[in-house]
């Protein structure tokens, strides 16, 4: 006879409880927080978000951080909508802070909502759903061919181009040259294949350490300014790319590099909305024409331009994005307040 170890359940009460339901979209995990959390104040999303900044942090650092996360974590907290014809609000998380928006994320938290939750998709149909994010309103779609297979896009918010062909010297490596692009966040975009530098897994560390010294280099350099909201003038991250793919039909590969130094395992839906933004500026692609982009681990991402418009001045795309999303668990986390590790910690 086997040992079974049974919980007992009135000897965990005592615990502070966090639910979430575990997902990856294209290899990048998403932690949907579930319960736990108390209310989020604030009558719009991004007063929200300095909300969860001043007040609880904590608990994003007992998600994201170890023991129960690790450095490359990232997680979402759905609120009630702030905005007229919203379905939900939505909040991203990760090792730094809060991002302003998350592609991966979006299409995750549709996926789970309309797979495992009260988002009902009827075979045949599709159904738009309307999602407060940090850099603006998000219009997802919910798609279910007649056997019941579920496909996942957004519309992002307006994506444009800062500024092409700067440089700027990066302490031990040399000068890089950089774009900056903004598709609900701003990235410096880096050829690496002109700085000979492989966008594979094995080179993880090396693209790591660089994007975080580009990253603070191009900070450094090129301040940025977003033209309607200053929560949102800061630059999220330094993006690889590379035209070496896995696969022939591919157009590039990214490698993100982001918050502090966390890699995404996808291709970025963040970064593909600022990339075709990038590439229809220089005239490489057209509307409607869809492109696929590989990630650090071969998954990808499709993008297209469902509009173009002027936003604030500025050529701008309005982004469609294409992924999909998995789940990987639902977890119950406990927080004991004895634990002098109770917030958790991060080694890298």
């Amino acid at each position: 006879m086997s040992f079974k170890l049974s919980l007992q359940q009135e000897k965990i009460q005592k615990f502070q409880t966090l639910t979430t339901i575990d997902a990856h979209t294209e290899g990048e995990p998403l932690r949907i927080i579930l319960d736990g959390y108390p209310e989020v104040q604030g009558d719009t999303i991004l007063a929200k978000r300095r909300h969860l900044q001043s007040e609880l942090d904590h608990l994003r650092q007992v998600l994201m951080y170890e023991p129960r996360g690790h450095a490359d974590m990232y997680g979402a907290l759905l609120t009630e909508p702030t905005t007229e014809g919203s379905d939900f609000g939505i909040l991203f998380m990760h090792n730094e802070g809060y991002s302003s928006m998350c592609g991966h994320g979006i299409i995750a938290a549709v996926t789970m909502a309309a797979e495992y939750a009260n988002l009902e998709v009827a075979n045949g149909s599709k159904r738009t759903i309307g999602i407060d994010a940090p850099a603006g309103k998000i219009t997802a779609y919910a798609e279910r061919d007649d056997q019941g297979e579920l496909g996942v896009s957004f519309d992002n918010v307006e994506s444009f181009v800062e500024v092409c062909d700067c440089r700027v010297q990066v302490p031990g490596f040399g000068e890089v040259t950089y774009d900056i692009a903004y598709g609900g966040a701003y990235y410096a975009y880096v050829d690496a294949d002109a700085i000979d530098v492989a966008c594979s897994p094995d080179n993880a560390e090396q693209l790591i350490q660089l994007g975080r010294s580009i990253k603070h280099a191009v900070m450094a350099d090129y301040p940025l300014k977003h033209p309607t909201e200053e929560d949102l003038g800061f630059l999220y991250g330094t993006i690889f790319t590379s035209r070496k793919t896995d696969e022939e039909h591919s157009h590039s590969r990214h490698v993100c590099i982001f918050a502090d130094g966390e890699v995404d395992r996808s291709p970025t839906g963040t970064g593909v909305s600022a990339r075709i933004a990038l590439l229809h500026h220089r005239g490489e692609v057209s509307p409607g024409q869809r492109i696929n982009i590989e990630s650090i681990i071969g998954s990808a991402m499709q993008v297209e331009i469902a509009e173009e418009l002027d936003f604030e001045g500025k050529a701008a795309v309005i982004p469609r994005v294409f992924g999909t999303a998995f789940i990987t668990g639902v977890n119950q986390f406990l927080v004991d307040q004895d634990d002098p590790l109770k917030h958790g910690f991060l080694i890298r």
